[in-house]
C-alpha cells in the first residue's frame, strides 16, 4: 500500500558549486511549460516528484513544492514589499539534473528567480499541497505580465488512487453528491491513474467513469507513478493544437442521449456555430456564464477555437472557473472549415441553454 504521500520528497543534495550571478534568459527563448498537479493526500502526488527528482529520466525539471494551500491569491504589491523576509528557500541542485524548492508564500517570487536562473530548465511542475481547485494558480500564470514572456501554462495533471476511485464510484451510485476527485477530474488535462497493482476489476471502466466527467482527458496509467514524462510535459494544452480533438467530441456530444444532457453530474459538453461570432459578444457570454452566473450552470472549463468576424485568425478560448482567455493563435488554413468549436466541463450542464445563448453572439 502506497502511504508515503505523507512524506516530502527526497532529495539528494550535490556538493557546492562556484556561484555565478543569474543571467536572463535569451530573448527568442521559447516559454517554459508549467505544469500543475494535483490530486487528494494519498493519491500519489509525491510518489511522483520523488520520482522526477530521482530517476536518470535525461530532462532537466524544476519542482516547487508549495505550503501556501488557498493562500495563492496574494497580490503582487504584497509580493514586492517582501513581507515576512526571504519567502523562496534556496534551490537545490539534484544529482538526476532537476533543481527542488519550497515556496511558503510567493509562487510569482519563485517563478521569476527560475526563468533568471543561468542553467534553463526543461519543463516546470507545480506541486499543489492542500490546493483542491487550481484556478487561483491558472489566474496566477495567465495573468501576471511580467511572467507572461517567459513561461506558459501547459497542462493540469491530477492523481486518482485508482482503488480509492472505484470506492468513490460506488457510493456515487447511492448517493445524490459526486465524489470530490470528480472535481479534479474536471480541470485535469491528464489524469494519472495511479496504484492500479492494486484493483481487481476493469480499468477500462474506470477509465470510462473519468471520460464521463471530462472526455478531454488523458489517462495515464501506472503504478507507483512511474510514468513515461512524455506523456506529462510539452502537451500545450492551452495551445492552439489539437483542434481536430474539437471536432471529435463535438460528435461525440451530438451522439449523447437526451437524457443524459442536462443532470447535476460533473459532464462534458459541446457546442458548435457555423456562422462568425463578434468577440465583443463572446467576451460578454463567457462573463455571463463564469463571472455574474445567470443560469444554475457551474461552469468548470472551456476550450475551444472561434472564427471571430473580420478576422483571418484562429482565436483560442481557454477558461478555469472565473478566468478566461481569448487570443489569435495562427491564421485559418484553406482547407479549414471555419466554425466554432467549444468544449464545456462542468455541473448541472444544460446544452440547449449553452447552444442558444452562444448562437447570440453571432455579429
Amino acid at each position: 500500500m502506497e502511504d508515503d504521500d505523507d512524506c516530502p520528497p527526497l532529495a539528494v543534495e550535490l556538493p557546492p558549486r562556484e556561484s555565478s550571478p543569474p543571467a536572463q534568459a535569451p530573448a527568442d527563448a521559447s516559454p517554459v511549460g508549467v505544469a500543475v498537479i494535483t490530486g487528494y493526500l494519498g493519491a500519489g502526488k509525491s510518489t511522483l516528484v520523488n520520482y522526477i527528482l530521482n530517476e536518470q529520466h535525461g530532462k532537466r525539471i524544476a519542482v516547487i513544492l508549495n505550503e501556501f494551500g488557498e493562500e495563492i491569491g496574494v497580490e503582487r504589491a504584497m509580493i514586492n514589499e517582501g513581507q515576512g523576509g526571504a519567502l523562496v528557500e534556496e534551490w537545490v541542485e539534484l544529482a538526476n539534473g532537476c533543481v527542488c524548492c519550497s515556496v511558503k508564500h510567493s509562487l510569482v517570487q519563485a517563478l521569476e528567480q527560475l526563468v533568471q536562473r543561468k542553467d534553463r530548465m526543461d519543463h516546470i511542475l507545480l506541486e499543489t499541497t492542500g490546493l483542491a481547485d487550481p484556478a487561483p494558480l491558472v489566474s496566477v500564470l495567465w495573468l501576471d505580465d511580467q511572467l507572461e514572456s517567459s513561461i506558459r501554462l501547459d497542462s493540469i495533471i491530477t492523481v486518482i488512487d485508482a482503488k480509492n476511485f472505484r470506492v468513490q464510484i460506488d457510493e456515487h451510485k447511492h448517493s445524490s453528491s459526486f465524489p470530490e476527485a470528480f472535481h479534479q477530474i474536471a480541470f485535469a488535462d491528464v489524469v494519472i491513474l495511479n496504484k492500479i497493482d492494486l484493483v481487481n476489476d476493469s480499468l477500462d471502466d474506470l477509465e470510462k467513469h473519468i471520460h464521463d466527467v471530462n472526455a478531454l482527458v488523458t489517462v495515464v496509467r501506472s503504478v507507483r507513478c512511474q510514468v513515461d514524462l512524455n506523456e506529462l510535459f510539452n502537451r500545450q494544452a492551452y495551445g492552439a493544437k489539437n483542434s481536430s480533438h474539437l471536432q471529435e467530441l463535438l460528435d461525440y456530444s451530438k451522439s449523447i442521449p437526451p437524457s443524459r444532457r442536462h443532470d447535476n453530474s460533473i459532464s462534458t459538453l459541446c457546442i458548435y456555430e457555423q456562422d462568425p461570432v463578434n468577440l465583443a459578444k463572446v467576451e460578454s457570454w463567457l462573463e455571463g456564464l463564469l463571472w455574474e452566473k445567470k443560469s444554475s450552470m457551474d461552469i468548470y472549463r472551456c476550450k475551444g477555437i472561434l472564427h471571430i468576424h473580420d478576422s483571418d485568425q484562429v482565436h483560442t478560448l481557454q477558461a478555469v472557473r472565473e478566468v478566461y482567455e481569448v487570443v489569435p493563435a495562427r491564421k485559418w488554413s484553406e482547407t479549414e472549415s471555419r466554425i466554432n468549436k467549444i468544449v464545456v466541463i462542468g455541473r448541472n450542464l444544460d446544452i440547449n441553454v449553452l447552444q442558444d445563448s452562444f448562437s447570440g453572439c453571432k455579429s
